[in-house]
């Protein structure tokens, strides 16, 4: 009843007040993101929609490459971004931050076959490791002990997986939700190595101004009704078939 009622006022005060909201994204990155039959899909457009269906808005998704993404919101071009933003104490400094809407780790991922002999992070020293170019994965590695000890080597998009199955890289990282649902669904030959090394929150980002400021505001309030009402849950189920979005989904 509560989130009924805190659904129906936010409507009411936005409604008269209903806007486009411009959000960018890649499309490439599968489950979060991606197009399949010319159609934008994944976690993270669900979660945006969702939003959407909460303050009476409407939505404009705006599609360009990973690394376009921040200078779109520094221009204005894109009001946020719906791409598995990470919320870090650099991009914290620059930009407003929604609450985190995904609670996830940083994840070893290798060849199945080879967990005898990388087990987790302690064991990639002496290692090729791919990560997505522009993510935050690297950033994750670099902050290791021994990162000068590792081969990191980006790639654009998805091919992570099939480079760590051809063998031509000896583990690759990225988040541990995204990394089960490949794994599953794909049906690649790949294992997860040990358990996250690195926590990871994901919150939609914006201008920090007096219009950022609002949207922020306007998101956290949305989220909260769909977290009270069980559609995010809802939403982290149907893509990786548990919740996501709470501390307990590392548990």
């Amino acid at each position: 009843m509560r989130a009924l009622i805190l659904a129906t006022v936010l409507f009411s005060a936005v409604s008269a007040n209903a806007a486009t909201l411009t959000v960018g994204t890649t499309g490439t990155i599968y489950p979060m993101t991606f197009t399949r039959n010319d159609e934008l899909q994944g976690f993270d457009i669900d979660v945006i929609n969702a939003i959407a269906d909460v303050t009476g808005d409407d939505v404009e998704f705006v599609t360009m490459s990973l690394s376009s993404l921040i200078g779109a919101l520094d221009a204005k071009k894109v009001q946020t971004i719906a791409n598995q933003i990470t919320i870090t104490p650099e991009r914290a400094d620059k930009y407003l931050f929604s609450d985190p809407y995904v609670i996830d780790g940083a994840q070893v991922v290798i060849r199945d076959g080879n967990e005898n002999e990388i087990t987790g992070v302690e064991d990639l020293r002496g290692r090729s490791v791919g990560v997505i170019l522009g993510s935050n994965f690297e950033a994750l590695l670099r902050e290791l002990d021994y990162a000068d000890e590792i081969d990191i080597r980006t790639y654009d998009t998805n091919i992570l997986e099939q480079e760590t199955v051809m063998g031509r890289i000896d583990a690759y990282v990225r988040d541990q939700m995204s990394a089960i649902q490949v794994i599953d669904e794909v049906k690649l030959p790949l294992k997860l190595a040990g358990t996250p090394f690195a926590p990871m929150y994901n919150g939609f980002p914006f201008a920090e101004d007096q219009e950022g400021e609002a949207l922020r505001v306007k998101f956290d309030d949305a989220l909260q009704v769909l977290r009270e009402n069980g559609k995010l849950t809802e939403i982290s189920e149907k893509w990786f078939g548990r919740d996501v979005t709470t501390e307990n989904s590392q548990d």
